[in-house]
């Protein structure tokens, strides 16, 4: 530009002035920014070592200290001699927590090269996933080794995720004795965590694992548990234990003394032999069960860890359903086990007096239909006591027709057929007594809901509709024969405190106190000893140094529509069932029984020769020596 010296501005631009002022400013500037940084940092320690001091030491407090909560040992189950029948024992768990496990199924290969596992522990560990919440810390292996345990250790760096922790596990000695009656473990799954949450029980679940199944497990799984406790632990940044700072113990559940009698029961298992069946005795003065026995039994100790697949599938797809409990929810025809409380009905309603007799040609005909009796030509003249002794069909036939439906189901229903006992383990079955409001509520069409009277005939032998539980057979003969008093059956005794040895006693509970004359009792109850002297009972209790009274009943599967039952011309699982009821001593009875044998046929042939071992072991103490024989006396009918 004209009037410009270029030179004059290039030596002002160079001017040492001019940089030393500008460089200055520059300084000045980065010395305020660092004034304000510090100023600001200076501020933040401030606050956060002056005004928030308390606040974060009490977070840094908790985070060196953990709460960890300390699972009580679980109550102890045993019998009414002291024979455990359930327990603990401790032992090292490796276990698993998917959350924190990038490539589990890698994790898992790799630990597989430190300790042994097996293609049922892959899967099981798959089945607790399934059924787990995904934080949750499952076990992979169980019961690990000493030497398992210090090869895991000294690799455990490797394995975030992966800890190895000292467990309690329940277990039962006896194996399959009683595991009906006792039930399983299994680990707490969601339905059992609601459960646990409804019950406001959370905090005293944590650290547990485990939770009752099933059984006694199950329905005293309040007493068994115990109170949780808890441990004050200081830990590391990495979460481990450091040492124990303070400590609450955990109180051991309460321990169950049952009624139960473990000798009695691995008779019965035993008297079974691989036969299917149930049987139930009871103590008839105070409804205390001293054996309950449904077979095939199975091991509960399978369940403890997690049972594996193929253990289950061979448990719930068997043929011969060794989970069901055919003791309390089964339900079974009874046969003629029926029909001494229909003469005991027929003598308390007056539709039959002990003296009176019918003719019996060997059938019954009504509504152009003939029911046959069991004996080809029938069994004569018949009174009440005869037709007990001899089981004559035809008597019953023709007294259950004049009687009726409604009045045979308004009696039975005294005696507890068709109603749950109240029994202190989970799962029993109602049954069916039959009657016409019963017919109503069961179907659906108008013409099924019909009663006819020809469907009453069948009723008085104990057939039809009729169905009850094993456990429902023995309540009524045990009422029976504490002459008409009966007790609510229960299976614990005691509840017993193990801290301080303080017992809470399971009163024995009266129910009702039946109706009924003693004398009408003593009728049906001196035709019951005739039974077992030189009735269907005789062969199985010939030379037995006490006197006792049953009655033995077959019950059918399916009607045979006028055709003679042939034994060896039917599948086994559609031959009939054997039953005996019984009690002993007859004259003060101490025990009351009702055993049924699937597919075994006459109940004095398969039924009542369990029965005398039973009998033979609880009052004389003689223990047999093997499964209880078959008698063959097919001419004495049932």
């Amino acid at each position: 530009m004209p009037g410009r010296d270029p030179s004059r501005h290039m030596t002002d631009l160079y001017s040492p002035e001019i940089q030393l002022t500008r460089f200055r400013r520059r300084v000045l500037f980065a010395a305020a920014l660092v004034l304000v940084a510090f100023g600001l940092l200076l501020a933040r320690f401030v606050w956060l070592q002056v005004v928030m001091h308390d606040y974060y030491r009490t977070r840094a407090e908790d985070n060196r200290i953990a709460l960890l909560p300390v699972a009580p040992n679980r109550g102890l189950i045993v019998d009414r001699n002291g024979e455990v029948l359930a327990r603990n024992y401790s032992a090292y768990t490796l276990e698993i927590k998917p959350s924190r496990v990038a490539d589990l199924e890698q994790t898992i290969n790799d630990l597989a090269k430190l300790v042994n596992i097996e293609g049922r522990d892959r899967r099981r560990f798959r089945k607790l996933m399934d059924e787990s919440r995904n934080f949750d810390s499952l076990p992979i292996r169980t019961r690990l080794t000493d030497e398992e345990v210090a090869r895991f250790i000294a690799q455990r760096y490797r394995f975030p995720g992966v800890e190895v922790r000292a467990r309690l596990f329940r277990q039962y000695p006896q194996i399959e004795l009683g595991a009906h009656i006792l039930g399983y473990m299994g680990r707490i799954n969601r339905r059992d965590a609601e459960r646990i949450e409804e019950a406001g029980s959370v905090d005293n679940y944590r650290g547990t694992d485990h939770i009752g199944k099933s059984g006694l497990e199950q329905s005293y799984e309040s007493d068994l548990h115990g109170l949780t406790g808890y441990e004050q632990v200081e830990v590391t940044a990495a979460g481990r234990a450091v040492r124990v700072l303070s400590r609450t113990p955990p109180q051991q559940g309460n321990n169950l003394r049952l009624t139960l009698d473990a000798g009695l029961q691995r008779i019965v298992e035993q008297a079974f032999g691989d036969r299917r069946g149930a049987l139930v005795a009871i103590e008839p003065s105070s409804g205390g069960v001293l054996a309950l026995v449904s077979k095939p039994t199975f091991d509960p100790n399978l369940f403890v860890d997690g049972i594996d697949t193929a253990s289950w599938d061979a448990l719930n797809n068997s043929p011969d359903h060794p989970l069901l409990n055919r003791a309390i929810y089964s339900a079974y025809p009874p046969g003629s086990t029926f029909k001494p409380f229909m003469a005991l009905g027929a003598l308390t309603t007056g539709k039959r007096t002990p003296e009176q007799a019918i003719a019996d040609p060997g059938h019954f005909d009504f509504g152009g239909h003939r029911f046959r009796d069991d004996k080809k030509g029938g069994h004569g003249m018949v009174d009440m006591h005869k037709s007990i002794v001899v089981s004559c069909d035809t008597y019953y036939y023709k007294l259950a027709t004049e009687w009726g439906i409604d009045g045979i189901a308004n009696f039975m229903s005294q005696f507890g057929f068709g109603s749950r006992s109240g029994i202190d383990i989970n799962g029993e079955s109602s049954g069916i007594l039959p009657s016409p409001a019963w017919k109503k509520k069961r179907f659906r069409k108008p013409e099924q809901q019909r009663w006819y009277a020809g469907e009453t005939v069948s009723i008085g032998i104990g057939q039809g509709y009729n169905s009850y539980t094993l456990l429902q057979l023995a309540q009524a003969t045990a009422t029976l024969a504490n002459d008409g008093v009966m007790f609510r059956p229960h299976l614990v005794k005691y509840v017993v405190n193990p801290r301080t040895g303080a017992r809470r006693a399971i009163e024995p509970q009266p129910i009702r106190t039946l109706d009924l004359k003693q004398e009408h009792i003593d009728i049906i109850k001196r035709a019951l000893v005739d039974v077992n002297k030189t009735g269907t009972g005789a062969r199985a209790f010939a030379g037995a140094p006490y006197e006792s009274a049953g009655k033995t009943g077959t019950a059918q599967l399916y009607s045979l529509k006028g055709a003679e039952y042939k034994e060896a011309h039917v599948a086994e699982r559609l031959r009939d069932h054997a039953l005996f009821i019984a009690y002993a001593p007859a004259d003060k009875p101490t025990i009351a029984l009702a055993v049924l044998v699937e597919n075994g046929g006459f109940g004095s042939q398969a039924a009542a020769p369990i029965a005398r071992q039973v009998f033979d072991y609880y009052l004389l103490g003689s223990t047999p020596a093997g499964p209880a024989p078959e008698v063959t006396n097919a001419a004495d009918g049932e």
